[in-house]
């Protein structure tokens, strides 16, 4: 089999109430002394109560424009170099994290992330989603440098918005799907392979199992150990997928399907999770599960997530605009031929979306 490349873990990951007010002492030990923080408007505001002044350590701010685009990470990265900053702070969901990661490999210096959502594993891996400026997929970037320490406040998460906390439920429950597929038939795996299969399938055991109570918490605004497993099975399990398996253990046509959407307007407004979520059953009418979609809808529509392309904004459900999702998921190098089924062609694809479909509606 191919040679696999292993990104186990942040340098220091921490996940306590309280924990950012040793912020300050934990960047005295890595010896910066003049570091910038990289943030959105909201996540600033969901953070800010959060992290103490610093009494030696040197800070400024920046406000980032809203993608993780190729412009703005040249803009960061050029600020970065031109200041002599010595580490760069992202607070933020996805994006910001990923803008960071981007950024600090251009100008070669190390980051630290404080995730203020839990959507997707952003926080545990050194990778970033590139957009061009009106938020369509490029590609992903993997840097040979991981985050140089990763803390994480739980009343943060606890008040974030709902609907991204259901949408990192969908996007983590992928990394089963989309792992599986790939490694399944896979007789003899690498240690780490058997790393990444097993944390593949915990994502799918635990979010199953804890969601729902999670969700309650998120909702009730009381702190739970439910709320807390399930943020770290999207962080923490969902990164380590990926991180010990390699290409085998990252994406495969669930991600596929949702870069394929953004070709639809419409879906701009869905979230990165909730268009995955969507992907994964179009990925298992691929390999022909139906009878796992069966098991999967309850589960869907107790946490809200999509069962149909009309679940994600789409009206004009065409056989033209349905072509061009399809179009898009299979175009040479998507992740979607990654799995070993045999040739998939935008026709598939479309034939697939057609499928689910009618199935969801009976």
């Amino acid at each position: 089999m191919d040679v696999i490349s292993v990104y186990g873990a942040p340098s220091e990951y921490v996940v306590s109430e309280g924990i950012l007010d040793k912020l300050e002492v934990k960047l005295a030990e890595r010896s910066y002394e003049k570091v910038l923080f990289v943030h959105g408007k909201k996540s600033w505001k969901a953070a800010k109560e959060y992290i103490p002044k610093f009494r030696e350590i040197q800070s400024e701010q920046y406000s980032y424009n809203g993608e993780c685009s190729i412009t703005e990470i040249e803009s960061l990265s050029s600020f970065i170099k031109k200041q002599s900053f010595d580490a760069v702070i992202a607070v933020g969901g996805g994006k910001v994290l990923d803008l960071v990661k981007a950024s600090s490999h251009l100008s070669q210096k190390p980051y630290v992330l404080i995730p203020t959502l839990a959507s997707n594993c952003a926080p545990w891996t050194p990778i970033s989603v590139i957009y061009n400026e009106s938020g369509t997929f490029i590609r992903y970037d993997i840097y040979p440098n991981n985050a140089s320490l990763v803390l994480i406040e739980p009343r943060i998460l606890l008040k974030a918005p709902l609907e991204m906390f259901i949408a990192g439920i969908g996007d983590t429950l992928a990394k089963w799907y989309e792992a599986d597929v790939q490694m399944a038939k896979i007789e003899n795996k690498p240690v780490p392979l058997l790393v990444s299969h097993y944390a593949a399938k915990q994502c799918k055991d635990l979010l199953v199992k804890h969601a729902e109570a999670a969700i309650e918490a998120a909702k009730s605004g009381v702190l739970n150990d439910d709320f807390i497993k399930v943020f770290e099975t999207i962080i923490t399990l969902g990164g380590m997928v990926g991180g010990f398996g390699d290409h085998y253990g990252r994406i495969a046509g669930a991600h596929s399907i949702h870069n394929g959407l953004t070709v639809l307007e419409e879906t701009h407004s869905a979230l990165h999770g909730e268009k995955v979520a969507y992907g994964i059953l179009i990925q298992l009418v691929l390999e022909n599960k139906l009878d796992e979609i069966k098991e999967l809808l309850p589960f869907y529509k107790k946490l809200g997530l999509p069962k149909s392309i009309e679940d994600l904004g789409v009206t004009d459900v065409s056989v033209e605009r349905i072509n061009q999702v399809a179009e898009k998921s299979t175009i040479p190098g998507e992740s979607i031929h990654l799995m070993p089924i045999g040739s998939i062609k935008a026709k598939d694809v479309s034939n697939a979306i057609m499928t689910l479909e009618k199935y969801t509606r009976a």
